[in-house]
């Protein structure tokens, strides 16, 4: 029969490889949770099978490719992985910024600006211009989204620029 004492420096050993071995998974966990926090030089199958999958894929004029990761609350972060033509990651970044949003001009095509910033966390039609206005929420203390301005005939941006996001309205006081 074992003496309590033995019991205890067993049970304190067990708690201390449990503890441990939840920090490493914690740890590992974190990194593919966050397509930003993705070392440089990872190989692409290792991005596109991690525990979140890419909500989007461009091909980049270099022959590199760019995994879209659209997350966050209300959608207010788009990471952008490129890619190598040899599968490595080179660059990440989080392209809903205003810095970015003003890169958006008209005459742009769609397929770039989706390329520059991802999916919109929104898109309506106006049939009556034959436009499609896809709007995107960002983490800025105002109460505002970015909206582009897509020409449905040309497939190509005829204005963009800030306005307010309807998910910060109050009750309407006329119901």
């Amino acid at each position: 029969m074992r003496s309590q004492a033995s019991l205890r420096t067993g049970a304190s050993a067990l708690l201390a490889l449990l503890a441990a071995l939840s920090l490493m998974l914690g740890a590992a966990g974190c990194g593919t949770l966050t397509p930003g926090a993705t070392p440089i030089g990872t190989p692409i199958e290792t991005v596109r099978h991690g525990i979140a999958s890419p909500t989007g894929e461009y091909k980049l004029p270099d022959g590199g490719t760019r995994l879209e990761f659209a997350q966050g609350s209300f959608g207010k972060q788009t990471w952008m992985l490129d890619f190598d033509a040899g599968g490595h990651l080179v660059t990440n970044q989080q392209v809903l910024t205003e810095a970015n949003f003003w890169n958006i001009t008209p005459g742009m095509s769609s397929n770039d600006v989706r390329m520059r910033l991802g999916r919109p966390a929104n898109v309506f039609n106006v049939p009556w211009q034959q436009l499609q206005v896809w709007s995107y929420r960002y983490a800025t203390g105002d109460c505002v989204w970015f909206q582009v301005s897509v020409s449905q005939a040309a497939g190509q941006v005829t204005e963009s620029g800030i306005g307010t996001d309807p998910a910060c309205d109050g009750p309407n006081s006329r119901d």
